[in-house]
């Protein structure tokens, strides 16, 4: 154990919250473009105090996105820094959260107890954090052996990272470690410290059923009931999957009809998808396309759009052998640390990273909490503040000198 990193890492918890209870008054949902650029400009300074070059690059989502359409994004802010070391190591998180505005009164930043409460607390404003508190620890002490050190965060990544997703994928091919800040474990009783190895593949399935509108008193026996259609298809698709691979589709949107008088001629849904790996999701699109062959009504037209949102998150050597060094330091701190090869429905960034990895990624650097996604009870634990600051400053000063070999 460094014991000097370790006093000051302590000594940074306070200062930690008040960064933290800023970054979680600033509403920042995904399409929420103005909190996200107000975000943004916070985060970039904060960075650029600390001496990082900082770019803030605009995105937006491809034409071909079944719910995006093109539309604009938040945007990234990159930062960089060149040092004299081995390495090239990239910290990255997001800073756009799933809630709309408004929502921040609800939920605001309080600490009670071991808990810090807030909106988006957890996910994932404590890593965008804890990364700026990493950056100015490595700032303070003059560390700079490492090749480079560079900090990535994106403001679309609970919308899949429709904008961002290429540039963390190039980023991975350029950086020898790349360490993402999503949440490091449950803050529930039985929850323990982790690192992960994998994260799940996640698509988007769009269905479209076009059938004939008619009166639904007097001739529904003209009409072509879009709706049932529809409805027809999804319950189908229930048993499409496999537990034992972690393949799941959930339908979670529908829409049909205006009016109750009128059989509806147009009805949509949209369907979650999730996987262990990206082969899998070949056959989920295979077994719907070859479903939505037999029909209920006749006359009518199902069409389906399967997009493929976020790659599932594959380790390797590289990988195995940071998330081995994490856990060699969290012992030198007496804590435990699970090592988490297995995903468990979840996608992060981290994934895009590792498509074309230059070495190795590990995900989970956040702090543990709890509530993420929910409205009123989203919280992380004070107490994990202090020994994941050091691990994370640790990685990137080990990493950067070369002494994690894979």
């Amino acid at each position: 154990m460094d014991a000097a990193l370790r006093t000051q890492t302590q000594a940074e918890v306070a200062p930690y919250l008040q960064t933290l209870e800023s970054l979680v008054k600033i509403e920042s949902g995904s399409r929420d473009l103005e909190g996200l650029r107000k975000l943004s400009t916070v985060v970039a300074e904060r960075l650029r105090q600390a001496g990082m070059q900082v770019e803030l690059k605009p995105t937006r989502a491809p034409d071909f996105h079944p719910q995006l359409k093109g539309a604009e994004l938040g945007q990234m802010v990159y930062a960089t820094k060149t040092g004299h070391g081995a390495k090239k190591v990239l910290l990255i998180a997001h800073m756009d959260t799933v809630y709309p505005r408004g929502m921040g009164a609800k939920q605001p930043f309080r600490i009670d107890g071991d808990r810090a409460y807030g909106l988006g607390i957890a996910d994932d404003k404590q890593g965008v954090a804890l990364i700026l508190h990493v950056v100015d620890l490595l700032a303070r002490n003059g560390f700079a052996d490492y090749a480079q050190l560079g900090v990535l965060i994106n403001g679309d990544e609970e919308v899949g990272s429709p904008g961002s997703g290429a540039f963390l994928t190039q980023l991975g091919g350029e950086y020898d470690a790349v360490f993402s800040f999503e949440g490091g474990g449950s803050a529930t009783a039985d929850g323990r410290d982790m690192v992960r190895l994998a994260t799940s593949s996640i698509a988007i399935v769009e269905m479209k059923v076009t059938g004939k509108a008619s009166h639904a008193g007097s001739a529904p026996h003209l009409g072509r009931n879009a709706l049932y259609e529809l409805s027809h298809q999804m319950l189908k698709s229930r048993q499409f999957g496999d537990p034992a691979k972690g393949l799941q589709i959930n339908w979670t949107v529908a829409n049909a009809g205006g009016s109750r008088n009128v059989i509806p001629a147009e009805a949509t849904a949209i369907a979650d998808v999730r996987s262990l790996t990206n082969a899998d999701l070949d056959l989920m699109e295979t077994a719907l396309k070859k479903s939505i062959e037999e029909k209920l009504i006749p006359d009518t037209k199902t069409e389906l759009t399967f997009y493929r949102s976020r790659p599932a998150f594959v380790s390797n050597a590289a990988s195995r052998a940071l998330a081995d060094h994490a856990k060699q330091l969290y012992a030198g701190l007496n804590l435990p640390m699970d090592v988490r090869e297995r995903a468990t429905g979840g996608g992060t960034d981290a994934a895009f990273a590792g498509l074309r990895p230059k070495g190795g990624v590990l995900e989970s650097f956040g702090l543990r909490g709890f509530g993420a996604h929910s409205n009123d009870d989203e919280y992380i634990l004070v107490s994990n503040i202090a020994p994941r600051l050091y691990l994370a400053t640790r990685m990137v000063m080990d990493t950067g000198r070369g002494q994690v070999r894979w």
